[in-house]
Formats: C-alpha cells, sequence, structure tokens
C-alpha cells in the first residue's frame, strides 16, 4: 500500500478500511465515525496525467475535514506543498456564510523520508502557536507526518493505537506477511481481502505498475539533483578555497616585494 495507486484504491473501495484507518491515526473508534469521500475517481480508469495527486478527502462525521497522502518521492518541498494543501481545505466556507463555519481540516501525510533529517520522528503533529507562550492560535488547522522507515519511534500511544501495525501493513511485500498481520485486526484483515481483490483486476494492476514505474523515475531524477547540488556546492566551495589561497599567496608576494 505504499504503492499511492493501491493506497487510494483501498481506501475509496473498502468504507471499513478507511473508517479503521482513521480511528487508529485520530484516536476514534472506527464504529462511531461516518466517512463520506468528496473526491473519488473511477477506479481501474486509465490516467495521462503520470504525476497526477492520487490524495484522498474526507469529511468525518459531517465535521471534519481529512485529507490523506501516501508520499513516497522526497522532491524537498513537502512543507510548502502540504502546507498548501492545508489552507485550501481550510478555505471551505461559503459566500455570505460567517467565517466561524469554516470546519476543522486535517492533512495526514505518509512519508517514505525523513521530513526533518535532524529530527526524526515517526508521527508528529503541527499547529499554529504563539511562539512566546505556547497559546495555540486555532485548533481548526492540523498537520501530520507519519514517517514511514521510523516505526521504532513510535510512541507508547502510537502503539497502543496501532498506528505503528498500520504502516507495517503498508509496507509487507509478501501475501504469507500479510494474512499473518491481520489474525488480530479486523480492519487490516479487511484491507487485505481488498488489495486481493483489485490486484485481481488487470486495469489496477497496470495501473499501480505505471505508478510504481513514475515513482522510480522520479527518485531516480531526485537522486541525480541531489547528487549534481552537491557537486555544485563542493565545487563552490573549492573555488572559494582557491580563491582564498590566491589572495593568501597575492599578499605574500606583496609584502616581499616591499
Amino acid at each position: 500500500m505504499t504503492n499511492d495507486y493501491m493506497f487510494r484504491a483501498v481506501l475509496q473501495k473498502n468504507t471499513k478500511v478507511l473508517k479503521g484507518l482513521i480511528g487508529a491515526l485520530l484516536h476514534l473508534d472506527p464504529e462511531s465515525i461516518e466517512v463520506e469521500i468528496t473526491n473519488p475517481i473511477i477506479l481501474g480508469k486509465s490516467f495521462e496525467n503520470k504525476d497526477m495527486i492520487l490524495d484522498i478527502n474526507v469529511i468525518i462525521n459531517g465535521q471534519t475535514r481529512l485529507n490523506l497522502e501516501m508520499q513516497i518521492v522526497n522532491y524537498h518541498n513537502w512543507k510548502e506543498r502540504s502546507l498548501s494543501y492545508l489552507c485550501r481545505s481550510f478555505d471551505n466556507v461559503y459566500k455570505g456564510d460567517d467565517y466561524i463555519k469554516a470546519i476543522p481540516v486535517i492533512q495526514i501525510s505518509f512519508l517514505d523520508f525523513d521530513l526533518f533529517p535532524e529530527n526524526p520522528e515517526f508521527y508528529a503533529t503541527y499547529m499554529m502557536k504563539n511562539i512566546k507562550n505556547d497559546i495555540i492560535y486555532t485548533d481548526k488547522m492540523h498537520l501530520s507526518v507519519i514517517e514511514l522507515n521510523h516505526t521504532e519511534l513510535a510512541t507508547d500511544e502510537d502503539r497502543r493505537y496501532g498506528i505503528d501495525q498500520w504502516v507495517t501493513f503498508f509496507k509487507t511485500k509478501t501475501w504469507k506477511e500479510l494474512k499473518a498481520m491481520t489474525a488480530t485486526n479486523q480492519y487490516m484483515e479487511a484491507a487485505a481481502d481488498t488489495i486481493f481483490e483489485l490486484s485481481s483486476d488487470e486495469n489496477i494492476r497496470e495501473l499501480c505498475r505505471r505508478r510504481a514505474d513514475y515513482e522510480a523515475y522520479e527518485r531516480y531524477n531526485a537522486a541525480e539533483h541531489a547528487r549534481k547540488d552537491d557537486l555544485i556546492t563542493r565545487q563552490a566551495a573549492e573555488l572559494v578555497q582557491k580563491d582564498s589561497e590566491i589572495a593568501r599567496l597575492q599578499a605574500l608576494l606583496s609584502q616581499t616585494q616591499q
């Protein structure tokens, strides 16, 4: 399910899975929530835009807007990109209505890279607050990030709600491991059954392959750009060092001539 098309397809296809995942993420009883997907896609239909956004927008109990997204490739712009998604979702007041009617929005991103390499964290949530006294400006905007490669940093609370288990489920690569994980979790069992059903559809398998190929290509490009940027940085540093050495030698020569 780290394939963003399969992630999108499973959550849209099976409401029980969607409720189970949302319940874990938001610490809610899955059976106490109602969900409505506001941006459904036609599963299995071919798409031309390879970099199409496959996030899933959900209204929870008619009063909270949630955006879920799986992001594997690091374009080094996720902070700005996710903030843009969050702000668009918050702009939900109809013309003529009072702004107080804006419903809360939550952006939750599953990332297969470190957002802050110097401060890795498994499940982090950010809000707007006063930097002097920590007073929350509003509780209507939450931005959360789950780093798929840091389940070892899951807190006791994360483990109590099974969020680390969901991430392990997402990254499982064999049917045997997948089925073993579902023995004690009815929502993951529903997810595994839905993955099996969707994988039986050749059109969906092909779309998943296309997304995987595109992501591999983008990973290569991102790595190549990073390599070139590093090379340019090192070359610039070497030029500065050489300029400094030339200046030192010129100063020494000037002193000698005097």
